[in-house]
């Protein structure tokens, strides 16, 4: 174990990166790695204690919240609010962003967007959950409480991101513009260990990830695309497996080790798509790409598009750059008239 790196000592060592920083994201680091660690020893009692189950209210988007996205909500809050360096967090589960810095005359420098706990619907059947977080250089006055155009950022303009999947083992994985690195949770002394160093995703892989039980209501392009992944091809090493978890973190992971292609298409009953774009999608794009990877709506990248709201939504296909770029031609090829 002594010649292992911790995640704290691996930040540190890599602060030369952001120089602009002077060690305010080992800070923020220091903060989700502490909740993180928080909320895994809940998840992994949920059986035993009163944690589990819906908790009786709807979050800002009208799904029914479970106990433990209200819970890692409020830890991830606490965790980040004990930092100097965070003016703010916007949550997947409050409505309106949270200003740390009310009634101070300088706040932090930066801002924090965290899906707490996503695919906590699946809780209660012990499947694999995860947290997602990006974070933002303020753009508005430091001598003032943080404002909606400091979270309204695209996502090209991360400074960090990364995701926690609670799953077999517990693991952070993260970026900061040089490359996406692991961290795997070592319960018995209570430390993230890296054990994947510069992850690269294959450029092309073999799994496919969709809710194909919405195949009926996906746009042509999609469903002929599902359709070309099913088609035998022994030149491509077609038909791909079909694998969906319906734990974004979960499945992205996959994908991300292995190589596939995740989508979460618009369709009548959404429009827009499911997925959001500041809590879910910016951040793992980001990874994503750093990783050799690709993230669009169908038609241009998602890091490029200029958010106009806190819970925008947006279509989503993510993972190997072979296999977007094909679900991309199948949508252009195949308009939705």
């Amino acid at each position: 174990m002594t010649n292992l790196t911790t995640l704290g000592e691996y930040v540190i060592k890599k602060q030369h990166e952001y120089p602009h920083a002077t060690g305010e994201l080992s800070q923020i680091f220091g903060a989700l790695r502490l909740a993180s660690k928080v909320v895994n020893r809940e998840i992994n009692k949920a059986g035993l204690v009163d944690i589990s189950g819906a908790s009786g209210l709807e979050n800002v988007q009208g799904e029914q919240q479970q106990k433990l996205d209200v819970y890692a909500n409020e830890k991830f809050k606490a965790a980040l609010l004990a930092r100097g360096q965070v003016a703010g967090m916007a949550s997947e589960e409050e409505e309106d962003y949270v200003a740390f810095n009310e009634g101070h005359s300088v706040g932090g420098k930066y801002v924090v967007l965290i899906d707490p706990l996503d695919g906590s619907s699946n809780i209660d059947v012990n499947v694999s959950i995860g947290t997602i977080f990006s974070v933002y250089r303020r753009v508005s006055s430091l001598d003032g409480p943080v404002q909606l155009e400091d979270f309204l950022q695209p996502g090209n303009r991360q400074v960090a991101a990364g995701y926690v999947v609670f799953g077999s083992s517990t693991m952070m994985v993260y970026t900061t513009g040089n490359g996406v690195h692991g961290f795997t949770f070592d319960p018995s002394i209570g430390v993230f260990y890296l054990s994947h160093e510069n992850i690269r995703i294959p450029e092309a892989g073999h799994i496919y990830s969709v809710n194909e039980g919405n195949y009926v209501k996906f746009p042509p392009g999609v469903k002929k695309y599902i359709k070309y992944c099913q088609e035998m091809d022994a030149d491509t090493g077609r038909p791909y497996t079909s694998r969906y978890i319906g734990s974004l973190v979960a499945d992205f992971h996959r994908n991300l080790l292995k190589g596939g292609i995740y989508m979460y298409p618009s369709y009548a009953n959404a429009p827009t798509g499911k997925l959001r774009l500041l809590y879910e999608c910016n951040p793992l794009a980001w990874l994503v790409e750093q990783a050799g990877g690709k993230a669009t709506d169908g038609y241009r990248r998602i890091l490029d598009i200029e958010p106009t709201e806190l819970h925008q939504r947006t279509p989503y296909y993510v993972g190997s750059r072979a296999m977007v770029d094909r679900v991309e031609g199948f949508l252009r090829d195949n308009p939705d008239t």
